[in-house]
C-alpha cells in the first residue's frame, strides 16, 4: 500500500476550500491518510507556501505539527492536534497553529507534506518547520505531498 494523503475536501492541485483561509474561517481542511508504514512511530505534517519566495522572500510556513500517532487516518476540519497527543509548532504569523493560505499576490500553490517517522520527537519549544526539519533528519521513513491552490 502506498503512503498517501489526501482530502476529501479538496483534490491533489485543486483549489483548496475559502472557510480555510486566513482571512476566513481559518481552519485547517480535512485530511485522510493512508498507507502508513508499519514500522511509523509517529507523523509530522509541514504546510508552507514555496510560491511566497517572492512577495515574502522565503517559503511561508503555515501549519507545523509533530508527533501525531501513527494510527491516525482521519485529520478532521479544524482539529486541535493537542487532543489527539501531538503537537503544534509557530507557523510565520507567529503564532502555534493553523494559519490558512493568504497569498498577496495571485494564486498559490500550498504543500501538505506528511511523514512518516521512526521514532517520536522531542522538539523544544517554542519551535518552527526548520526545527521541525532538523529534528527529523535521519528518522524519516517516507514522505508524501498533496498540493493545493488558493487566490486572493
Amino acid at each position: 500500500m502506498t503512503f498517501e494523503l489526501t482530502s476529501p475536501a479538496f483534490g491533489d492541485g485543486e483549489p483548496i476550500p475559502e472557510p480555510c483561509g486566513y482571512k476566513n474561517r481559518n481552519e485547517n481542511p480535512a485530511l485522510e491518510i493512508d498507507g502508513v508504514p508499519a514500522e511509523t512511530e509517529s507523523l509530522a505534517l509541514i504546510v508552507d507556501d514555496p510560491d511566497a519566495r517572492e512577495p515574502a522572500g522565503k517559503i511561508w510556513d503555515h501549519w507545523v505539527v509533530w508527533n501525531i500517532s501513527p494510527e491516525t487516518r482521519t485529520i478532521p476540519a479544524d482539529w486541535d492536534p493537542a487532543i489527539a497527543g501531538a503537537t503544534e509548532g509557530e507557523n510565520d504569523f507567529g503564532a502555534p497553529g493553523y494559519g490558512g493560505p493568504n497569498p498577496p499576490d495571485r494564486e498559490h500553490t500550498y504543500r501538505f507534506e506528511l511523514y512518516a517517522l521512526d521514532t517520536e520527537l522531542d522538539v523544544p519549544q517554542p519551535a518552527d518547520a526548520d526545527d521541525l526539519r532538523a529534528a527529523m533528519d535521519g528518522h524519516v521513513l517516507e514522505k508524501t505531498t498533496l498540493h493545493g491552490t488558493y487566490a486572493p
